[in-house]
């Protein structure tokens, strides 16, 4: 019996665990208390991760489709089929239209993904990110070269001042908000939450700001005001490392807290008091997670966070947010993931939604992508040219606005490979599905939860049956194309070893590490300036002016609100907030999980008891939901709880049923995206879609 120490991946914030082993077998996982994040807790996703691992319905060996069922066929096999398929729709209309599809973790593919995609000569990967995590990094990067406003950065250890805005990491990302609750807690630091539900941590915060959904980017324009209006605002270092101040307080003129007010539902003597409190406090943080992105003014919103963090002067500073540095010369995911080298200016340009959304899917883009209701529409209507293949290592029929749409999209494809864990949704329209490895079964890197330091991923077990590594799986499809030189790796190990080697070590060194910790080195911009055109932090971004965008932040309602279609509202009386986290899950993961399903075994709505009672809903009713641009409803679970706005409405998201009757597994009964608009205004700059801050009406299920 060995125990072996390694990183959970049931979610991006990486917590080290030790996993028991007998006889090639995972018999238990257990938080390791000597790991600096987590320090011995895990949530009750890696509690019972094994139950993932060893589950019956786990894919463990190729499929492939044949008279609607499926045969189970050698990977040889699989692969024969992609090759000809792929050649097929290459040759008949080009590699363009071929398309891959990525999610977030636990699969920790991107590197691969985006290297397979170059390596078939098509610029068409698709992920969430336009509207989960990319406004973020946008955001940050246009304005101090860095995102620094969610795990990576904020400097909690040492803060004064904790401004949660749009998070709830007690269930999202539990080591976090455990953290803060005890900076909080010890007194040591204040605290602030924004956010229309009452979370745990508003439940102890100083204040606790229930704002409208969708105005967070007039939130914070009125803090700007206040701040650069009362002089609270750290002048030495404006003066010396900021540009465009004086357009930015002239921008924020004419949000004074009493219109903010009227706009947020937040009083103005809050709106006042957070501005002191925040600017006014030693240190501070601030930290926001995808609620604030899920809007139709994304990146100008995260372009005023960025600059309350900036003009505070609580930049890369103790108790601030802190640019993040690995281990010196690591190499991080972002420069191995789409290297320029690998970029081709034919496709970058044929890269759909390029021309649209040039900071997002052209070619200064950071890590470019497709927007995923744009490639499903072009799959559907073969506009601008036809999408006729994908390799998809996720689930977009339940993770996309207008599921029903991206239903009908995949199903209209020549061609479809999935590459998962189980027969989900998107998997059952697949011609082959291919078996993926665990992170119990594979090595890599641990990097995308910490601001200092990176951690081994050690591979405890072999794969169960045929299941294969995702950054295996891309070299095993390129060399059966003849295109393996364009992979740089032909096993794990070796891409692990490419980005540890300016550090002096190989991942079979790396791994005798628990962790490789750099201290924290603060301000740094001191040396080298920021990462931006002019070197300094950009209030007021040239960048942004040069494709035509506001070069300052400005408040936009979404095209659903009381605000904006107030005739509308008329017959979509209450405001829709969608994908609150549930600890068991993962967007739409752990549904087959039994242990973590008895944790919420059904699609929860949370209604305020005041609009219950007018609507004569009691807790655990069910209800018909429905949202304006639609013609489909969902049913959800009624919660009644005062945790919430009388006006506003809290649905859980990613609901499918593996325990329906295949293909759909109830995918169009509970799932909330199936009644969102893909097609309605979006964010100007990543397109980011409005599925918190919309309108809904229910109804009682007679």
């Amino acid at each position: 019996m060995k125990k072996i120490p390694t990183i959970c991946q049931q979610c991006h914030i990486e917590c080290g665990v030790i996993a028991t082993v007998d006889k090639d077998v995972v018999i238990g996982i257990e938080g390791n208390p000597e790991f600096p994040l987590n320090k011995g807790q895990i949530c009750p996703k890696g509690k019972n991760y094994l139950d993932l691992q060893y589950h019956k319905d786990r894919l463990r060996h190729p499929l492939k489709k044949k008279k609607g069922s499926w045969e189970k066929i050698t990977w040889d096999e699989a692969l024969d089929i992609i090759a000809e398929k792929v050649t097929a729709i290459s040759s008949a209309y080009g590699s363009e239209s071929l398309s891959l599809s990525v999610g977030t973790q636990p699969r920790g593919n991107y590197i691969s993904t985006y290297r397979l995609a170059s390596a078939l000569g098509t610029p068409n990967v698709t992920n969430p990110g336009y509207l989960c995590y990319y406004p973020s990094v946008t955001a940050g990067s246009l304005t101090f070269g860095a995102d620094i406003m969610q795990e990576r950065g904020p400097d909690i250890d040492n803060t004064k001042c904790i401004l949660i805005w749009g998070a709830n990491p007690l269930n999202a990302h539990p080591p976090v908000g455990r953290k803060m609750q005890q900076v909080k807690s010890s007194g040591q630091a204040k605290m602030i939450v924004v956010d229309p539900r009452k979370t745990n941590h508003a439940k102890i915060a100083d204040y606790w700001l229930q704002i409208r959904p969708g105005t967070d980017d007039a939130l914070a324009l009125g803090m700007l005001h206040v701040i650069i209006n009362e002089g609270l605002y750290d002048r030495e270092f404006v003066k010396k490392w900021c540009l465009g101040f004086d357009q930015l307080a002239e921008r924020v003129k004419e949000y004074d807290p009493e219109r903010v007010s009227k706009i947020t539902w937040i009083s103005p003597e809050n709106i006042r008091a957070v501005s002191r409190l925040y600017a006014g406090a030693r240190s501070a943080i601030l930290y926001h997670r995808v609620a604030v992105e899920h809007h139709a003014n994304a990146i100008q919103t995260l372009r005023a966070f960025a600059i309350l963090i900036a003009i505070t002067g609580n930049i890369d500073v103790p108790g601030g947010n802190v640019i993040p540095h690995y281990p010196k010369g690591f190499i991080g995911r972002r420069e191995i993931t789409y290297p320029r080298e690998v970029r081709v200016p034919r496709l970058e340009k044929l890269r759909i939604g390029s021309d649209r959304f040039p900071l997002m899917s052209g070619s200064e883009s950071f890590i470019p992508r497709v927007r995923t209701p744009d490639l499903i529409r072009a799959i559907i209507s073969e506009k601008p040219y036809p999408i006729k293949g994908m390799i998809a290592f996720n689930n977009p029929v339940v993770t996309t606005p207008n599921s029903n749409l991206a239903w009908n999209a995949l199903q209209k494809l020549d061609f479809l490979v999935v590459v998962d864990f189980f027969k989900t949704p998107t998997a059952e329209l697949a011609d082959v599905i291919l078996p993926s490895a665990t992170w119990l079964e594979r090595n890599d890197i641990a990097d995308s939860g910490y601001t200092n330091y990176i951690a081994p991923r050690q591979k405890v077990v072999e794969p169960i049956g045929e299941c294969v590594d995702d950054k295996e799986i891309v070299v095993k499809i390129a060399e059966r194309l003849g295109i393996e030189e364009k992979i740089p790796w032909k096993k794990t190990e070796d891409l692990l070893d490419m980005r540890l080697k300016p550090l002096g070590i190989s991942f079979e060194e790396f791994r005798q590490n628990l962790f490789i910790m750099e201290p924290l080195r603060y301000r740094k911009y001191e040396q080298n300036g920021f990462n931006t055109p002019s070197g300094k932090v950009e209030l007021y971004s040239q960048k942004m002016k040069d494709h035509g965008y506001d070069p300052l932040p400005y408040y936009s309602e979404n095209p659903y609100t009381p605000v904006s279609s107030p005739e509308i509202y008329q017959d979509y009386p209450l405001i829709l907030i969608t994908g609150h986290r549930h600890i068991a899950f993962y967007h739409s993961e752990n549904r087959q999980i039994e242990k973590l399903r008895k944790l919420c075994p059904e699609p929860i709505i949370e209604i305020h008891p005041i609009r219950g009672k007018e609507l004569g809903i009691e807790n655990g009713d069910w209800l018909w939901i429905e949202a304006p641009g639609m013609d489909h409803k969902v049913k959800l679970k009624a919660k009644v709880t005062a945790n919430i706005h009388p006006d506003v409405v809290a649905a859980q998201h990613g609901w499918w049923f593996p325990e329906e009757s295949a293909p759909e597994h109830g995918i169009f009964k509970s799932n909330i995206n199936f009644i969102l608009d893909d097609a309605v205004a979006c964010d100007p700059i990543c397109g980011a879609i409005p599925i918190r801050g919309t309108l809904c009406r229910l109804y009682k299920i007679n």
